[in-house]
């Protein structure tokens, strides 16, 4: 297995790229600091106090209570004549925001993943290397573990607050999804055809023989229903994660709808909004792939695609609503934002008055949880862009719409580690005399090889496509859900 080559150099130039380059020219500082984003700044406490028409040199009231001086807090009625001031964010404002640095460093490092994906892809295209391990993937792997880890700070975030409820939604919500991911799984592949079946069988076929050519007696690593039960804790825990994510995205697609006029934007808003719903079409196979492949015209029925074309369509229709979520981010954002005014013109319609500091907090408070928004919007969007590539790269699928019979991912993986395990196995140290170091490499490089037949395509292809499905399906629930939350149960 080659390390050192093209893909190392190319790992090992965009590691500098990360830390050289990238913290002057960030992408994800310009997501918020080109220009396109408005938020409101707090009155200060002389501006309050002249609208409420109270003079500054005017002392606060003492009052004494028990021999303890007591200073009353300066109040403002709520029906104040307060006009909020907008400004661009800029780089400066952006030190004062809380999970910045998690924004940047997520953003950034996606970005950083995709382009060495991207170059890899054009890489094993022209070159089509054999026996190279695809470096891409640990990438791929990265990213995901790093949206996993700042998803489960801001739901921990979310966890310890006493007061709210948001502790029981997520626990609420995680039963559901573990509840929900068991009906699924039992849901045969004649509806959702994710391949898990035949990849988890393939699997435990595999391990079988190769823990038999290391003289081991075993049934399988592990049985159907502990696979399946551990796939349902997973996909709970995913839940969890994207409850808030997916209520804070229908807040947002609300607002942005009636922040917008132009009925383009507006479309696409939608289409934004529905795109979690449209990926999980994908999979249902009676719905989409059966009237794709074998539509009904007439008597006749006439195969517009290969089931390969199929699932390359499937996989580009996934990037192509990632792009357009990220697309929609800066409506979805300014939406976020402009609830500073909203919450003042809400105010204004009450009675009584309200603290200088709180009113102040009530509007800053907005501003200061930006990146807490953003990440919310965009950690669904990478983690499924990323699990989209590891479908493609470890799955064996093509990103051409009618790819060549043989695959060369497919081919390479399977194979090869094939014809290489078979190869390694017939040495034994009866038989061949070799030195230590010798046998050490031709132990290593025969589980090597039997490991490649045992983690086959067959099983990436089922378990990336459950997950790509699972996110999805998550996203829409939470966000069916928020909607149905900020439409009907607030208004009421």
């Amino acid at each position: 297995m080659a390390l050192f080559g093209v893909q190392l150099v190319v790992t090992m130039v965009m590691a500098s790229v990360i830390q050289k380059i990238l913290p002057h020219y960030s992408f994800a500082r310009w997501l918020l600091c080109s220009g396109s984003l408005r938020w409101y700044q707090h009155p200060t406490e002389d501006e309050l106090r002249n609208l409420a028409g109270k003079q500054k040199g005017q002392k606060r009231k003492d009052r004494k209570y028990n021999g303890h001086i007591d200073n009353k807090p300066l109040t403002v009625p709520k029906d104040i004549d307060l006009q909020l001031e907008t400004k661009c964010i800029t780089e400066v404002d952006t030190l004062a925001l809380y999970y910045f640095p998690e924004f940047q460093w997520l953003v950034d490092f996606t970005v950083a993943a995709t382009a060495v994906y991207l170059i890899t892809e054009l890489y094993y295209s022209v070159a089509q290397p054999s026996g190279e391990m695809n470096i891409s993937v640990v990438w791929c792997l990265l990213v995901l573990a790093f949206v996993i880890k700042i998803l489960s700070s801001l739901t921990t975030h979310y966890f310890k607050l006493e007061e709210g409820g948001e502790r029981s939604l997520c626990i609420t919500f995680a039963f559901f999804f573990f509840v929900k991911a068991m009906v699924i799984l039992i849901v045969t592949e004649n509806y959702l055809e994710f391949g898990l079946e035949t990849g988890f069988a393939n699997f435990s076929d595999s391990a079988q023989q190769f823990l038999e050519h290391q003289g081991l007696e075993s049934q399988g690593p592990i049985s159907k229903l502990t696979f399946k039960l551990i796939l349902a804790l997973l996909c709970s825990l995913i839940g969890a994660f994207l409850t808030f994510p997916g209520l804070r995205l229908a807040q947002m697609h609300l607002d942005a709808l009636n922040l917008t006029t132009a009925k383009f934007t507006q479309t696409l808003l939608y289409i934004n909004f529905l795109s979690p719903l449209i990926m999980v079409l994908l999979w249902v196979k009676p719905i989409t792939k059966d009237y794709i492949l074998n539509p009904t015209l007439g008597k006749e029925s006439v195969p517009l695609m290969s089931e390969q074309a199929y699932d390359t369509l499937r996989l580009w229709v996934i990037i192509l609503m990632c792009v357009l979520r990220l697309a929609m981010m800066r409506h979805h954002l300014q939406a976020y934002l402009n609830l500073a005014q909203k919450g003042l013109d809400q105010m204004k319609k009450e009675a009584g008055r309200i603290s200088t500091v709180d009113l102040q907090k009530m509007i800053a408070r907005v501003f200061y949880y930006l990146c807490v928004i953003a990440l919310q919007y965009v950690a669904p969007l990478v983690m499924l862009l990323h699990t989209t590539l590891l479908l493609k790269t470890l799955g064996g699928h093509s990103w051409w719409v009618y790819p060549e019979e043989d695959l060369p991912c497919l081919h390479e993986m399977n194979s090869d580690s094939v014809t290489g395990a078979e190869r390694i196995a017939p040495l034994k140290p009866d038989t061949v005399v070799e030195t230590g170091a010798q046998a050490s490499v031709a132990q290593l490089s025969m589980a090597l090889g039997g490991l490649r037949t045992v983690f086959s395509p067959l099983l990436f292809r089922g378990l990336f496509s459950f997950f790509t499905w699972w996110i999805a399906a998550c996203l829409f629930s939470t966000s069916l859900f928020g909607l149905f939350y900020h439409q009907y149960l607030m208004a009421a």
